[in-house]
Parts: structure tokens; C-alpha cells; sequence
């Protein structure tokens, strides 16, 4: 927010200066909380566990946290503009003709994270490079380029209600950012509390020090995805929260700031816990109705195509359910003739459906609704 505007600061909550991480918590305040939340994510757990390849049935998932988060900062897109748009940039440089910039700042979302847990795979450990890199990537096209992209703030920023003009609170000062977030660091690889508790402190600790001019909640949701995988508390990069916290939002906001206002760290641990919980039963839900459209569809792809390559057709729609022709039949690893004869067995049977024809040089455009149907927001 521009510190220039005329902005009321009669309501506004500073950041607690010394008091992170706090002294004491009531354990008694959320203890119910953090056995249910424990016990929902086990469950999530056991299913990525199970799954043979979560990293294809489970890419909606992550489809769906980068809209939904980057909705929460106002930059609205759709699940079908993502996976429009992926269709035709998959793997190149972003591209911003013809696409709305929303659309190109999801998209960015998406891949932030998926860079994040790619370099953490590699043996980079969650620390603060890694947090400017993401959002060095977060912030590298479109309006977040003229927001000082992978660099600490230097000048003071706010949190405001940009309808009434409020400044609903104030972020550490950059001078003592640095100390902050050595603290927050320190925290997250010292701390002997709980994985789950630990992702709570260090989120609304994140949130509170606003590390970056732009970008800092949808960075501040991904660090809690980033710390629960690199805890082990989930064994795939595979969780993801902002559709409680959307749900939720003015709720969410206000127990934050009271942590700061207040020092009621333990309200704010309470309905991190609940948040956790309700949203691991959410995504087991969407993964399980995904693991068995796969089963359905392994059936009805091998009784259509009569084809040792239907698995492969099934794992490409599942992997890219919105794609144009030629690539299904350059990237699918199918023989050409077959993929051709296979896109029309789909078609006929309306498995799959027509989002543009071809035309000239532009091969036709297909959809995979059935899967689109269960990640649809």
C-alpha cells in the first residue's frame, strides 16, 4: 500500500516489537485442535502415500491453491484461463499477448511453487535465498515486475482496507527487518514444537515482518505448503490452504492482528489448527474423488482405445486436461497414427470436448471435463 494516500491511522495495529517467538502458550486453548488437525493430516497423508503418481493426479490441486490464493490479493482468474493458457505456454517464457495479466500472475503463482519445491528437492534447504527466489519468479512478469522482485522492502509498508481507507496495521520497520527475519529462520530450523505448530508461528510471523513490497501473502501461504513437506509431515509437496483462509477471510485477518495488538498467540494457533484440519479433509476429498475418476477412467480409455498405449492417453489428459492436438500427439509418447485415432475415439465417446477448432495452422483445442469438474472454484 502507498504510504502517500491519506490514510486513517486511527485503528491501525503496530508490529510486536520483541515478542516473537512468544515466551509461554496456552497449550490447553488448541491442544483439541492440534490432535484433529494431526489426525486429518495423517489420513491426507496416507492417501498421497498410496497414490502412484500424485504428482499427475494431483497438479489440479495446485491449479486450484494458485487461483484461489492469488484471489484472496484481488487478481481474479479462472481455473479454465490457467489451463488455456498452459495449453499453449506449458514449458516457455510467459507470454502477455492477448492474456489478461491476472491470468499471467496466477499462472506465475503456480510456478513459483513448483520452482520452490523443485530446488528443495535438490538439497536447497527452506531459507531466506530460497524465499527471495520464489519471489524473484512470484513477481518476474506483468505488475509485480515494477515491485522490487527477490528484494526486502526499504520502505515502510501497511496493511490497509483499501474500501475505507483504513490502515489496518503496520509491518515491522525495514531497519529492523533483517532481525526479524533472523528470528523467524532461527525459529523455523530451531524450534522443537510441533511441525503443524511451527508452520503456524512461522506463517503469521511471516505475515506480520511483510518482508517484500508485494506478494507477501501469497508468498506467506506458500511457506506453509514448503514446511510441512520439508517437516516429512506430508511426503509429497501436496497441501494446500488458502481456500479455508479465503472462506474465512475478515476472520482470518482479525485474529492476526490481534497476535500483534494483543499477544493472543494461542487464538491464533486455535484456528491455524482448524484451518489445517477442514482443509486436509477438503483435499482428501478432491484427491479421492480424482484417484477414482483414474480408476474409471483407466477402464473406459483401455475399453475405447483397445490399446497398449491407454494408460498413456490417460496420463496425459489427467496431466494436461485442457490441450491442443499436436501435442497430444508430440508428447503423450503415443504413435502418431494412434494418438490421432485415439483423439477421435475420445471425442466420439465424449470424453473429451471441443474448445476451438482447428484452424489454419492452429490445431484444434481439447478439454478434459471430467477432471476440470472437480477443481472448478
Amino acid at each position: 500500500m502507498n504510504q502517500n494516500m491519506k490514510l486513517n491511522l486511527e485503528n491501525a495495529v503496530h508490529y510486536h516489537y520483541g515478542q516473537f517467538p512468544p515466551e509461554t502458550l496456552n497449550y490447553e486453548k488448541f491442544i483439541p485442535a492440534l490432535i484433529n488437525a494431526t489426525d486429518a493430516v495423517a489420513r491426507y497423508d496416507q492417501m498421497l502415500k498410496n497414490m502412484h503418481n500424485s504428482e499427475i493426479l494431483l497438479a489440479p490441486l495446485r491449479n486450484q491453491e494458485a487461483v484461489i490464493s492469488s484471489r484472496m490479493e484481488g487478481t481474479i482468474s479462472t481455473i479454465d484461463e490457467i489451463l488455456r493458457y498452459e495449453a499453449d505456454y506449458k514449458e516457455g517464457a510467459i507470454e502477455g499477448s492477448n492474456v489478461r495479466h491476472e491470468v499471467i500472475e496466477t499462472i506465475l503463482y503456480q510456478r513459483a511453487l513448483k520452482a520452490a519445491q523443485e530446488a528443495m528437492n535438490d538439497g536447497y534447504p527452506l531459507s531466506q535465498s530460497l524465499i527471495k527466489g520464489l519471489h524473484q519468479k512470484l513477481l518476474s512478469f506483468g505488475r509485480g515486475a515494477a515491485k522490487s522482485p527477490g528484494k526486502f522492502k526499504n520502505e515502510q509498508n501497511y496493511l490497509a482496507d483499501k474500501h475505507k481507507r483504513d490502515i489496518l496495521f503496520i509491518p515491522i520497520s525495514p531497519e529492523k527487518l533483517q532481525d526479524g527475519l533472523d528470528a523467524l529462520f532461527n525459529y523455523i530450523n530451531n524450534s522443537e514444537h510441533t511441525a503443524l505448530l511451527k508452520a503456524a508461528m512461522a506463517h503469521i510471523e511471516f505475515e506480520a515482518l511483510h518482508p517484500f513490497q508485494d506478494g507477501n501473502g501469497r508468498i506467506g501461504r506458500m511457506l506453509i505448503t514448503l514446511m510441512l513437506w520439508s517437516s516429512h509431515t506430508i511426503s509429497a509437496p501436496h497441501f494446500y490452504i488458502s481456500a479455508y483462509f479465503e472462506e474465512n477471510k475478515d476472520l482470518y485477518i482479525d485474529i492476526m492482528r490481534n497476535v500483534s495488538k494483543d499477544g493472543d498467540w494461542d487464538s491464533w494457533c486455535a484456528f491455524f489448527l482448524d484451518a489445517i484440519e477442514q482443509q486436509a479433509k477438503s483435499n482428501l476429498m478432491i484427491a479421492e474423488n480424482i484417484q477414482t475418476l483414474y480408476e474409471e477412467m483407466k477402464n473406459i480409455f483401455a475399453n475405447i482405445l483397445s490399446s497398449k498405449w491407454s494408460v498413456n492417453a490417460l496420463d496425459f489428459v489427467f496431466t494436461n486436461p485442457v490441450f491442443r492436438n499436436n501435442q497430444f500427439t508430440s508428447k503423450s509418447g503415443i504413435p502418431s497414427a494412434s494418438a490421432a485415432r485415439f483423439t477421435r475415439a475420445l471425442l466420439d465417446n465424449k470424453i473429451l470436448i471441443t474448445l476451438e477448432e482447428a484452424s489454419g495452422r492452429r490445431p484444434a483445442l481439447y478439454s478434459f471435463e471430467p477432471l476440470i469438474n472437480l477443481v472448478r472454484v
